[in-house]
């Protein structure tokens, strides 16, 4: 990075909207502190993640260097789906996390890709017994984040998936590669499941996580933001597919970014579980947070190590720097702690 971009990048108040904190250590919090961010660490239902309550204590009971509290989105088990009084344990669940500071409530690509009822059958996001939930969120205005879905290179073979990063991914959880799994439900049914949600509960403060699983087509993210106006995505994990897309088209990318400058809040998905030393924790995400920052500030022409063809960056004012950021995180999430 530039030190003109680097200068940008140091006088800015950042937030990293989307990470997780998974083990009882201050890493992430330290270079947080030392490069400007603050962090919103998200409890999320996955087999291989602590549980629930553990995931929520790592972030209320870990300080930063700063004194303040790591903000936490929480969610809720799917363990006893189907079960007389589900519905009353998941929104209860949800009430702890709440009481305990969370900002928000996160749903998982198990719903769709897992979780089955009696007969077999893959249960869906838009299934009705989640509606007692969805109803709960919208009442209290509680904002969900939601993974739904899959990148569309989940339903190709490797040799056509466009990043290496998802090429990575899919060989090491062939559980998740749909193109392996021809009888699990299809990437539109599960778009088209998440939409009968906004298009029932059109209150709901809602964020797609993963840029909504569009992350493949700045245009298809556009009709989607545009037909769901009041809806949010975030960038974790897929600022690759843009920087993908701008190796073809920087002038389209660009535009999408400006033209929902709103409606875009910046995350790493950089996980902390403990499995590498911290200096490596704090070296991956310094890495992530200067080379994605210099991707959306920097016209120079770029390169990352999962993209395989150099693009250029795109070169947008800090007045859409700041809301991708800072500013739109905090209008998603009012309760964060900033």
């Amino acid at each position: 990075m530039s030190m003109d971009f680097l200068s940008v990048y140091r006088n800015i108040p950042k937030i990293d909207g989307h990470l997780h904190l998974n083990t009882q250590r201050p890493a992430m919090m330290k270079e947080a502190a030392e490069e400007g961010f603050t962090l919103l660490t998200i409890n999320t239902e996955v087999p291989f993640f602590p549980n629930i309550d553990e995931q929520q204590n790592f972030a209320i009971e870990q300080d930063d260097p700063h004194g303040d509290k790591i903000d936490f989105i929480t969610t809720f088990s799917t363990e006893n789906w189907g079960k007389t009084g589900w519905q009353d344990e998941a929104i209860s669940q949800i009430e702890t996390g709440l009481n305990r500071g969370a900002v928000g409530v996160k749903i998982w690509k198990n719903i769709g890709m897992e979780l089955k009822d009696d007969e077999g059958n893959f249960v869906m996001a838009d299934h009705p017994s989640f509606d007692p939930i969805y109803s709960f969120l919208e009442k209290h205005g509680i904002p969900l984040l939601a993974h739904l879905g899959e990148p569309k290179n989940c339903w190709l073979p490797i040799d056509r998936m466009t990043v290496t990063s998802d090429i990575d991914y899919f060989k090491n959880h062939p559980q998740y590669h749909m193109y392996k799994h021809p009888k699990f439900p299809s990437y539109e049914q599960q778009l088209e499941a998440r939409d009968r949600i906004l298009d029932n509960y059109k209150q709901l403060t809602f964020i797609g996580a993963h840029i909504a699983s569009l992350e493949w087509s700045v245009d298809r993210a556009a009709e989607w933001l545009d037909r769901y106006p009041s809806c949010g995505i975030d960038l974790s994990e897929r600022v690759c597919h843009l920087q993908h897309q701008a190796s073809e088209d920087p002038q389209k990318v660009r535009e999408f970014i400006i033209n929902y400058k709103d409606r875009i809040i910046y995350g790493t998905d950089q996980i902390d579980d403990g499995s590498k030393t911290e200096q490596e924790i704090r070296s991956e995400l310094r890495t992530k947070w200067h080379n994605e920052f210099r991707f959306f500030a920097d016209p120079a022409e770029q390169t990352a190590w999962n993209v395989k063809k150099p693009f250029p960056g795109l070169d947008l004012e800090r007045e859409v720097l700041k809301k991708i950021f800072y500013n739109n995180a905090l209008s998603y999430y009012p309760n964060l702690n900033h």
